[in-house]
C-alpha cells in the first residue's frame, strides 16, 4: 500500500485544531468479521514506506481496519505529520484503556546491505524481515488486533483507545503531543495507557518499562583569539578552554542512582574546530555532550549546573563559551502498582516469564503520555531495531497480541 486510499483527504491542524472523521467502509459490524491476524497486519504496515515524516499509507490502513471494527476514528494531523485517534466506546468513560505506538520508521540506510527487501515483509523460517518489523509496526499490529477482537467478543463497560503517530522517530513535536493536545481540547481521555515499544532486551517477556531517564543535549561554542602555535600567549585557545570544561564535567559521577534508576550518565559525543593547520590556534571550537538523567535531576537543575561550570571556565581562561541546551524529555516514573502488576501477570501467563520493571534505555512517547495518565511500556524483543535486516519472529507477534488481549480482559473484568 503506497498511498492514501482514493478520496482520503488530509487536514493539517493547529495545536488545538479540529480533527477529521476517517471514512468508514460499508461493512463495519465487528461481529461479522473473523479474528484479526496481527501477522498479516504487520506485513501490510511494513509494505507502507513510512520513513519519517512520510506516512506511506500506514495511518489510513489502520483507520480503515479500526473503523471496520466500530471504532470512531479521527485524523489528528499536524505539521505535515499523519496521526490517528480511534476510540471504541463513549468519550469520557470512567475506564478508558489506551494503547500508543508509531508507524514511522528510520531510514533504510544502504539497501544493498539488506538480505531482504526492507519494505517487502518477507517471511523466512518463521521470521519476518522489514524496516519497522521490530520498531514498531508489529507492536502496533498486535495491539490493534487485540483491541478489535476484544471489543467484538467482550464489549467492555468503558472505552478502548488507540493512538498512533507518524512522528516518533523524528522531532516528536507533531505526533503524540499533537494527539494529546487534541484530546485535551476535545475532552477525550485515557485512564491508563500502554506503549507498545520493544522493551525486551533478550527474551520475549523479560522486561517492561515503568519509567524513562531524561535526555539533555548541550552544544558548546567556545570563541577565543586565533594565533600562531609558536606564540600561544598571544592567542586565546578555545580548545584548551573546552578541554578544561569537559574534564570538569566528566570528572565526577552525576549521582549514585536511585531506587528505580541507574546512575545518570554524561557522554562527550564530539569535539571539533575544523582546523586543517598544525601551527594555528583556532578562534572557534565546538563540543557536544549528552546526559541521560534519573529522577535526582531535572532539565532545569542540570542546565543551571552546566551554565555555572561554563561561566567559571570562561572567567578563568578569557574564552567566551556559549551553550545551546536541548531537553528531549524529563525523567519520569510510574510507581509499581496496579497497572504494572496487571501487565506483569499477563506477560507471565503468556510467556512464563515475569518481566523486570526497568527504567533503562532511551526516550519514548511515554514521556508525553505520563502527564495525561499512568503509563507503562511493554513490547517485543528489540535486538534488531534500526539495524540492517530488522526482523521479528512471527510467533512473537501472535504472542504479543495474546498478552495485550489478556491485559484488556483483566482491565475491564
Amino acid at each position: 500500500m503506497r498511498g492514501a486510499p482514493a478520496g482520503q483527504s488530509v487536514l493539517r491542524l493547529g495545536t488545538q485544531g479540529d480533527s477529521q472523521d476517517c471514512p468508514r467502509p460499508l461493512q463495519c459490524d465487528p461481529k461479522m468479521t473473523q479474528a484479526l491476524d496481527p501477522v498479516d497486519l504487520t506485513a501490510r504496515l511494513i509494505r507502507c514506506p513510512s520513513v519519517t515524516p512520510a506516512d506511506g499509507g500506514a495511518i489510513p490502513l489502520l483507520a480503515e481496519v479500526l473503523a471496520s471494527a466500530g471504532f470512531d476514528c479521527k485524523r489528528v494531523d499536524r505539521g505535515g505529520i499523519a496521526n490517528l485517534y480511534a476510540r471504541w466506546g463513549k468519550a469520557g468513560a470512567n475506564k478508558a484503556f489506551g494503547f500508543n505506538g508509531h508507524t514511522d520508521v528510520v531510514p533504510v540506510g544502504d539497501a544493498k546491505a539488506w538480505t531482504h527487501d526492507p519494505f517487502g515483509a518477507e517471511i523466512v523460517d518463521g521470521v519476518m524481515y522489514g524496516r519497522g518489523a521490530c520498531d514498531m509496526k508489529s507492536g502496533v499490529a498486535a495491539f490493534v488486533a487485540a483491541a478489535v477482537d476484544f471489543v467484538a467478543e467482550t464489549p467492555p463497560d468503558g472505552a478502548v483507545i488507540i493512538t498512533v503517530t507518524g512522528d516518533e522517530e523524528g522531532e516528536s513535536k507533531d505526533g503524540t503531543v499533537a494527539i494529546l493536545d487534541w484530546m485535551a481540547f476535545n475532552g477525550e481521555r485515557m485512564t491508563h495507557c500502554l506503549v507498545g515499544e520493544p522493551t525486551c532486551p533478550f527474551e520475549m517477556g523479560d522486561m517492561m518499562k515503568i519509567g524513562r531517564r531524561g535526555s539533555l543535549t548541550v552544544d558548546f561554542t567556545a570563541t577565543g583569539v586565533q594565533g600562531h602555535s609558536a606564540y600561544p600567549h598571544r592567542a586565546k585557545n578555545p580548545l584548551s578552554a573546552l578541554v578544561k570544561l569537559l574534564a570538569k564535567l566528566d570528572a565526577e559521577p552525576l549521582d549514585r542512582g536511585t531506587q528505580h534508576f541507574d546512575p545518570s550518565t554524561l557522554a562527550i559525543t564530539t569535539v571539533d574546530c575544523g582546523n586543517p593547520a598544525g601551527n594555528v590556534i583556532p578562534a572557534r571550537a565546538t563540543a557536544r555532550i549528552n546526559i541521560r538523567f534519573n529522577d535526582t535531576h531535572s532539565g532545569d537543575t542540570l542546565s543551571r549546573w552546566l551554565r555555572s561550570e561554563a561561566e567559571a571556565v570562561a572567567e578563568a581562561t578569557g574564552v567566551e563559551i556559549d551553550l545551546k541546551i536541548s531537553i528531549a524529555g524529563e525523567s519520569f516514573l510510574t510507581p509499581p502498582g496496579e497497572l504494572s502488576d496487571m501487565i506483569s501477570r499477563a506477560v507471565q501467563a503468556e510467556t512464563g516469564r515475569k518481566p523486570q520493571a526497568s527504567t533503562s534505555g532511551g526516550t519514548s512517547d511515554a514521556r508525553f503520555i505520563k502527564d495525561h495518565c499512568p503509563v507503562v511500556e511493554f513490547g517485543l524483543v528489540g535486538k534488531t531495531m534500526h539495524q540492517v535486516d530488522e526482523r521479528v519472529e512471527v510467533a512473537h507477534i501472535r504472542q504479543l497480541k495474546a498478552i495485550y488481549g489478556r491485559i484488556l480482559q483483566d482491565y475491564f473484568a
